[in-house]
């Protein structure tokens, strides 16, 4: 595969924990917030109403304070944080198992082979920012590109909750004009050098001769010209292994009738075993998230003997483990439904004796699958899933 048919996504959640400090005070929203030690610790995180002052991470606090003194300051919630970013990472392995942890807000994800079951790859970036904000309402910024250098540079361009696609036959013309800072690895020495032989713009980076570029990079010269033509071959190097493939749904409207819930709970067990059969994966458990309109979330979940990805066998699964639950919580009104496929495993390695479709789904899923690769997900469903303007 050449490097610009690559499609991958730069995920950047928008001043993380300064975000969540906000949503959960409101009091706080469109002021300088800072997330940190106090006195003599650092900034951890400032929110975008404080950048202006020139805040930033990392950055001491009692500097931050000289430069705001009305700053607001809030402790770390560390403990928070990372379950939202376990949330925000559960979100892209809906979508490919090739997601790259930078930190607990930011990753790389190698959509390249999802575009044929998601769509594009721009329309993949926008799904995934929908279902963050859904799930945590918090924002992020996502760069689509062919490579990693360009799609972290792609989601810079527009913050916050930005979107910003980076094609390969107009990469170069939107880089040139960008500062040469943009560029990982270039640091407050190399820029001053850089600036003291004219060279200030990604354009004239890389146009330079290197009897400019040498005394800045030495021998790593080729390679910073490279990465001013946009070049970059890393490939995106999955984290761990996925635990656990799923989907789930938070509605418009909270849901208390059992059919409706019937319904949606089969829209997301075919979304979820689609991804599965995707990934050739078997489960060998089925998960069922329930979420009521107090915000109170439950989990059920049951073994899948033999394991598999089958669309009928895991809804049978799901259904009962709904059932249960709604006989356990009567007259409870539900705001998010999942459903989600764990101890995952080869689909090849499911039981040499196993019914037929088992580990790789029925023929009806099959050419479910085909279909959807060739025209789109949303294409084929079975007729249940389907309200009556779909019908035709």
């Amino acid at each position: 595969m050449t490097p610009a048919a690559r499609r991958i996504l730069h995920v950047d959640m928008d001043a993380f924990y300064a975000s969540v400090e906000q949503r959960d005070n409101p009091s706080l929203r469109g002021k300088p917030v800072v997330v940190g030690g106090y006195n003599r610790g650092v900034v951890a995180a400032a929110s975008y109403e404080a950048r202006p002052f020139g805040i930033r991470s990392a950055m001491p606090m009692r500097e931050a304070l000289r430069r705001c003194p009305h700053l607001v300051r809030v402790p770390l919630r560390m403990p928070l944080y990372k379950a939202i970013s376990e949330t925000v990472f559960a979100v892209f392995h809906e979508f490919t198992p090739q997601v790259e942890g930078l930190s607990l807000d930011e990753a790389f994800l190698d959509v390249t082979q999802s575009v044929s079951l998601f769509g594009p790859a721009e329309d993949i970036a926008a799904s995934i920012k929908r279902r963050i904000e859904a799930a945590t309402g918090l924002t992020a910024s996502v760069g689509v590109a062919p490579n990693k250098l360009t799609a972290k540079i792609a989601s810079d361009l527009d913050k916050p909750d930005g979107l910003v696609v980076l094609a390969p036959d107009t990469l170069q013309s939107v880089l040139d004009p960008l500062p040469a800072e943009v560029l990982p690895g270039i640091g407050r020495s190399s820029l001053a050098k850089l600036h003291a032989r004219g060279i200030r713009t990604i354009a004239e980076l890389r146009t330079a001769p290197d009897a400019l570029l040498e005394p800045v990079f030495g021998r790593y010269t080729p390679r910073a010209r490279e990465r001013a033509a946009g070049q970059d071959d890393r490939p995106v190097i999955a984290s761990k292994a996925a635990k656990s493939i799923s989907a789930e749904e938070t509605f418009d409207t909270d849901l208390g009738d059992r059919n409706a819930l019937r319904t949606e709970l089969l829209r997301l067990t075919e979304r979820a075993a689609s991804r599965l059969r995707a990934a050739a994966l078997a489960a060998g458990t089925v998960q069922v998230k329930i979420r009521r309109s107090d915000f109170a979330t439950y989990t059920r979940q049951r073994a899948l003997q033999p394991p598999g990805n089958a669309t009928d066998r895991m809804y049978a699964i799901a259904c009962t483990l709904l059932e249960v639950w709604l006989r356990e919580q009567p007259g409870a009104r539900v705001r998010l439904l999942g459903v989600g496929g764990s101890e995952l495993q080869p689909a090849g390695q499911a039981d040499l004796f196993a019914p037929a479709g088992a580990s790789g789904g029925s023929p009806l899923d099959r050419a479910a699958d085909e279909v959807r690769a060739r025209f789109g997900s949303v294409a084929v469903g079975r007729a249940r899933t389907l309200g009556p303007r779909q019908i035709r």
